[in-house]
């Protein structure tokens, strides 16, 4: 019989790697600390209408490469029928090759649906959009069955802080539901004052969910602090912030204020005033994460919404994004210098959008560890464009080279889609691979014992207490 193209060795090239994976890293349980599912769906424990609903809506990885195909937009975001769309999509996997969709999708039809004996193309598209549809109706594919079938946690949602966080609040309440849901705290919305109109209304919708009156930076400030202490209540464990540079440009209190009486005034501001506000916004939220005891997330370097008619068309994260390539170094060392100035430093997690600052940042947490927290800082994983095999070896070959691997926090899979937690094992079979052809090349010892610990380590157990899930319960 023959092979399949998603069999228990993909990705290990070797039988320690092969050891490596099954016993000790595929069975470790995944904290996903950062991901941007729909908590009301958790919450609701929805089942979904068809493959189309779970795997294709919202996912712009999919869309850029159909786009790219020459698929209509009817077809990807448009009115075509949730199965015209998908058997667009099966005209297009064919032509992935070599792209990590190609292993990403097929890595999803074996996990959850089982299927193995196919490759998705418009021969087989027929039968796998029925055989899938058919378990999707099973209540045991529904949100929290498909959580606990790939044995999550944790699973860490993407919020805005104002947001009600009311479906988050009813989870909280029950009980025996195998895994932990928590917010992150997202308020980039709240920094981009060059965006007059949206950020005022913004301001607006902060007054009313913190019950305060907002007539000042003080106040707005303030604000900003009470929903912090609230997703704190909710077992929240880190901010998060997608910058295109890490802003660190000098302030006074007194010019932020005057700034943002400006802006409020229905005043656009200028580009150094701009710069101004976002380097005390991100530096407040450094100081507030630092006395809660949470993580600071700094997402650097997307080029975002580059195509101005389907922005308008469509909105943001409909993918049109790009990696950027501007100098982040300096600033970034200026912003976490700032913070650890006063000792007031949080921990720390790095991403980089584009491949040519993987030493930037590998060596940038060397620069603020304090030795209070093994690997306080860490160089996260990699990001967008950069999650697939060349990215991700990169990436150990940089943490390795230039830190310590063995402290790294593993995959997280940012993404929108329940079908996404095969990337957790996509990750690990490369870690694997990696350390397990350097073991029989003989430049790491055969020390299983030291390995094995290693690899559990990097696979769950260093995200699960990095960020403090075992206090929740993890």
């Amino acid at each position: 019989m023959k092979k399949p193209f998603i069999h228990e060795d993909f990705l290990l090239h070797n039988n320690t790697a092969s050891h490596l994976f099954h016993q000790y890293s595929k069975e470790q349980p995944i904290a996903d600390y950062h991901c941007h599912l729909p908590p009301d769906e958790i919450a609701a424990d929805i089942t979904f209408r068809n493959l189309t609903h779970i795997w294709l809506a919202g996912d712009h990885y999919k869309w850029r490469a159909m786009r790219t195909c020459g698929v209509d937009e009817k077809y990807i975001t448009g009115d075509a029928s949730d199965k015209e769309k998908f058997l667009a999509w099966a005209q297009v996997v064919p032509k992935t090759l070599r792209n990590p969709l190609y292993h990403w999708t097929h890595m999803e039809l074996k996990h959850p649906f089982g299927i193995t004996d196919r490759l998705l193309n418009p021969d087989t598209a027929e039968s796998i959009w029925n055989e899938c549809n058919e378990k999707l109706q099973d209540p045991g594919f529904s949100t929290r069955k498909l959580l606990q079938r790939s044995k999550v946690r944790v699973v860490a949602t993407t919020d805005d802080p104002t947001d009600s966080l009311e479906h988050h609040a009813s989870f909280r309440t029950e009980k025996d539901t195998g895994f932990i849901m928590v917010p992150t705290f997202r308020p980039d919305a709240g920094m981009e004052i060059e965006k007059l109109s949206e950020f005022r209304s913004w301001v607006q919708k902060l007054e009313k969910v913190s019950d305060t009156t907002i007539t000042s930076s003080r106040h707005f400030f303030e604000a900003l602090e009470k929903r912090h202490s609230y997703f704190d209540s909710l077992g929240c464990k880190a901010s998060d912030h997608g910058v295109d540079q890490p802003y660190s440009d000098p302030f006074t209190d007194q010019e932020i204020d005057t700034i943002f009486d400006k802006v409020m005034s229905g005043n656009q501001p200028d580009e150094s005033e701009v710069r101004k506000f976002k380097s005390a916004f991100l530096y407040r939220c450094g100081l507030m994460g630092h006395e809660r005891g949470w993580v600071f997330q700094l997402h650097i370097g997307a080029m975002r919404d580059n195509n101005t008619r389907m922005k308008n068309k469509l909105g943001s994260n409909a993918g049109f994004d790009s990696m950027g390539d501007l100098n982040v170094g300096i600033q970034l060392s200026r912003l976490l210098d700032r913070l650890d100035a006063d000792n007031r430093l949080p921990k720390v997690v790095l991403y980089n959008n584009n491949a040519r600052d993987n030493e930037l940042f590998a060596t940038m947490t060397g620069n603020f560890q304090d030795g209070t927290i093994p690997g306080k800082l860490q160089y996260g994983p990699p990001w967008w464009f950069l999650d697939q095999i060349d990215g991700i070896e990169k990436q150990v070959e940089a943490l390795s080279n230039m830190g310590i691997l063995s402290l790294f926090i593993g995959m997280t899979t940012d993404s929108r889609s329940f079908l996404s937690f095969p990337r957790h094992d996509y990750l690990r079979r490369i870690v694997c691979n990696i350390i397990g052809r350097d073991m029989e090349l003989g430049l790491i010892p055969d020390d299983m014992d030291n390995v094995s610990e290693m690899i559990r380590n990097i696979s769950y157990r260093n995200a699960k207490d990095y960020f403090g899930f075992e206090t929740l319960g993890a």
